[in-house]
């Protein structure tokens, strides 16, 4: 899938993996006041759902001045979006890199990739994981996504089993995602998997759907870095 000349700069790197502190993503943030409370907390990365089923689709009610201004990593969620229009929402909203969540293919990531906009490709994890049919992501990604499989693209709120991933052996680093919780910062903290850079929140740390507590949040980011 061919794309026009590269015109995307992202102005904030993601960040790089850090032994010894795992990176925290907040995602499905949607409300202007809200993404402010969480950002002046200070977790690694922002995450924005522009995907039109999600409860937390984003897109109507952001303030495109407010993102591009955030001075932390900023990552758009989207669900087999056409890249021509992903592209262009990355381009309005500031976005400094996008997470692919439906059938997006490598050549798609490459594409994203080759237009300058760092790529997040999320997976889908049940009773099994097939590290194979990941390979051919891996030249094109800046990092994984590992979430729960079901009916949502995202989102479902549970969690699989971790230990699915003792076997990881790619080069990628990957955020762990579903389900996670208040209650699981001690055993995140305590987490040894290889590959493993850091951990995706969302749906357990919400009042309702995109609006985020920041107090559960803040006391989260207390214990889960100690």
């Amino acid at each position: 899938m061919t794309m026009p000349a590269p015109a995307f700069a992202p102005r904030r790197p993601l960040p790089l993996p850090t032994p010894g502190r795992p990176l925290l993503k907040v995602c499905g943030l949607k409300y202007p006041a809200n993404v402010a409370a969480v950002a002046a907390l200070g977790p690694d990365l922002l995450g924005f759902v522009f995907a039109r089923r999600s409860p937390r689709y984003a897109a109507e009610a952001l303030d495109a001045a407010q993102l591009r201004a955030l001075p932390l990593p900023k990552v758009g969620v989207f669900v087999n979006e056409p890249l021509a229009q992903l592209r262009r929402l990355a381009l309005h909203f500031g976005l400094d890199a996008v997470q692919l969540h439906g059938q997006e293919s490598a050549a798609d990531c490459a594409a994203l990739a080759g237009a300058g906009l760092p790529v997040v490709k999320a997976f889908g994890v049940g009773e099994t994981l097939d590290l194979s049919r990941l390979a051919a992501y891996v030249p094109h990604c800046a990092y994984f996504v590992f979430d729960t499989a079901g009916p949502q693209a995202g989102g479902n709120g549970v969690a699989f089993d971790w230990q699915l991933l003792r076997g990881y052996d790619l080069p990628t680093p990957y955020l762990l995602a579903g389900g996670l919780g208040p209650a699981d910062a001690a055993a995140l903290r305590r987490l040894r998997l290889p590959g493993l850079a850091g951990f995706d929140v969302n749906s357990c740390f919400e009042q309702s759907p995109g609006l985020k507590d920041a107090g559960l949040l803040k006391e989260f980011m207390r214990e889960l870095r100690g």
